[in-house]
């Protein structure tokens, strides 16, 4: 097949994007015509909201009773559903996998009345911090993934508030669970992970690879909103046997201890400051 010759040798993800400016399709136009189509009231959403993209924490709260549908979520992708979370009720949202579809989700959730936003994914072990599965609380992400790219100028990284990093790092500190912070790879193709990559990634110092962080961060960023990403680190990407083994209950029980362990201490911040 012959290739014809680039226009330009700026890359179309780069090109023609004005930072600072205003989209023309906004989340709240999209989700006022949700909720006029499907008869729903404007009903805000629990100032704490989860994104699962594996499910398995969601599924387990359904399975086990806890977890009520939210029924006048206006999405039109996803089920929002709440559960008790410590002293607060939470929202979670379920398999948005992927940079694009979790910064959708995200968009939506917060011009619906979200505080704090939680995204906790698999993920696959880079630089070793012991064998999984345990936890990484990402407080920087390598953006190899092109959402991100339409909320900030192009740079290496996207990078969490180290406020919500901080405070996470001391409440998870007596949960018992195994937990380290630093950096991931956030990927749009985790199939492409090639040796090259991996070894970049490691000489880069990152802890994990994953899907949304990066978009996830750079969202928050544009937004001033708060966000921080989780990464279960479960698996060493099939190079082992018995890989992707997450824990009880496909690891929602020590997914939930860790976000019981956190969430009280984020949102205060989240409520009073700004990112």
């Amino acid at each position: 097949m012959k290739f014809q010759k680039p226009e330009t040798d700026v890359p179309a993800i780069l090109a023609d994007k004005e930072y600072s400016a205003a989209s023309l399709f906004d989340p709240k136009s999209l989700l006022r015509e949700a909720r006029r189509q499907k008869q729903l009231l404007p009903e805000p959403v629990p100032a704490i909201c989860i994104l699962d993209p594996d499910g398995d924490i969601g599924r387990f709260l359904r399975r086990t009773g806890q977890a009520r549908l939210f029924r006048n979520w206006p999405c039109y992708h996803t089920e929002l559903l709440t559960f008790e979370l410590g002293s607060q009720t939470a929202g979670i949202i379920c398999c948005a996998v992927g940079a694009p579809f979790a910064v959708l989700v995200a968009e939506e959730l917060f011009a619906c009345g979200c505080k704090l936003l939680l995204s906790i994914t698999s993920a696959g072990q880079l630089v070793p911090s012991g064998s999984p599965p345990y936890f990484v609380i990402i407080d920087r992400s390598l953006r190899d993934e092109g959402t991100s790219h339409h909320y900030a100028q192009a740079a290496t990284f996207a990078y969490a508030d180290q406020r919500l990093v901080r405070a996470a790092e001391n409440a998870a500190a007596t949960s018992g669970l195994r937990i380290v912070t630093g950096g991931s790879w956030t990927t749009d193709a985790p199939f492409r992970e090639t040796e090259r990559a991996i070894l970049a990634a490691k000489a880069k110092g990152l802890l994990a690879v994953e899907m949304e962080a990066a978009a996830l961060y750079s969202f928050a960023l544009r937004q001033a909103v708060p966000v921080l990403c989780l990464a279960h680190v479960t698996n060493t990407m099939g190079h082992a046997e018995q890989d992707f083994e997450k824990g009880d209950a496909d690891g929602a029980a020590d997914a939930l201890q860790l976000l019981r362990a956190i969430s009280d201490e984020l949102l205060p911040i989240a409520d009073s400051t700004t990112v």
